[in-house]
């Protein structure tokens, strides 16, 4: 099987588990989260958005493809000519559109899949942790190649976002959690579209943590949809009274977990 169609592989079956576990996929599933993604723009000491300003001069046009709640786009417009974001979530889009009216920056927000996008070339392409669950890869990445002048950008995590979970999935759903791909499966993928890239690593994330016990229990079932009042949620109270834990920073995470580390991949548009 080719990179690009174990790729396609991982994403399908990994949503098939996922739907057969929560029932009918929500219309926009970042609806419950968007708010988590708001950020000042104007913050300092964010490694990543540092390291994306290298790759930035004064003069360029950027393009953000699944900008989120502009937690990229926004600070990012700070140092560069002009930003286009593209985001399918209303929820997300509307989150981004709201930070960017609050803070007097301006960012022009394209509310749409990325494939269906009408959207004008930029001198920077920016993909930020969305390739995970992109099934048709190889059409995404070239159209993120066609639309850049200069360099494409692309952050990835070296494991699938959700993994730091993937141990108290079996636990709980009684089957191994189905992984999404990732960085390794991306390099795959490039080298077998003929991509010639970089690779520069960022310091590893913190393990993911929550501000209180409660908030832990309510965001991994979640992640993990787990509905309450069912046998699964009789199961993951009893492995969470097990397996959480307070740090001494305040913040409640997982026993064992490990932290995520991101890297940028860029490369010259042929």
């Amino acid at each position: 099987m080719s990179a690009v169609d174990t790729w396609g592989e991982m994403v399908r079956v990994e949503h098939e588990q996922s739907d057969r576990m929560r029932g009918a996929r929500p219309t926009d599933h970042w609806t419950q989260y968007a708010r988590q993604f708001k950020a000042d723009p104007r913050r300092t000491g964010d490694v990543l958005v540092e390291r994306l300003r290298t790759h930035l001069s004064p003069e360029d046009s950027l393009l953000d493809v699944g900008a989120g709640g502009g937690r990229l786009a926004l600070p990012l417009a700070l140092s560069c000519r002009s930003v286009a974001a593209v985001e399918p979530s209303p929820s997300m889009a509307e989150v981004l559109g709201e930070t960017a009216s609050e803070s007097g920056i301006a960012v022009h927000v394209v509310e749409s899949e990325w494939l269906d996008a009408k959207v004008e070339p930029a001198d920077v392409v920016l993909c930020s942790h969305v390739l995970y669950v992109i099934r048709d890869i190889e059409p995404f990445v070239r159209k993120l190649e066609t639309h850049a002048r200069r360099m494409v950008l692309v952050v990835m995590f070296q494991a699938a976002p959700q993994s730091q979970l993937y141990g108290l999935w079996e636990r709980i759903h009684g089957e191994p959690r189905h992984p999404l791909p990732s960085l390794p499966q991306f390099r795959e993928v490039l080298d077998e579209l003929g991509m010639v890239y970089e690779i520069e690593e960022l310091p590893p994330d913190p393990a993911r943590g929550f501000g209180s016990e409660e908030e832990a229990r309510e965001m991994i079932a979640r992640r993990l949809y787990v509905s309450p009042g069912t046998a699964a949620a009789g199961r993951l109270r009893s492995v969470l009274d097990d397996s959480l834990e307070c740090g001494e920073d305040g913040t409640w995470r997982i026993k064992g977990t490990q932290p995520l580390q991101a890297c940028i991949v860029s490369w010259t548009p042929r």
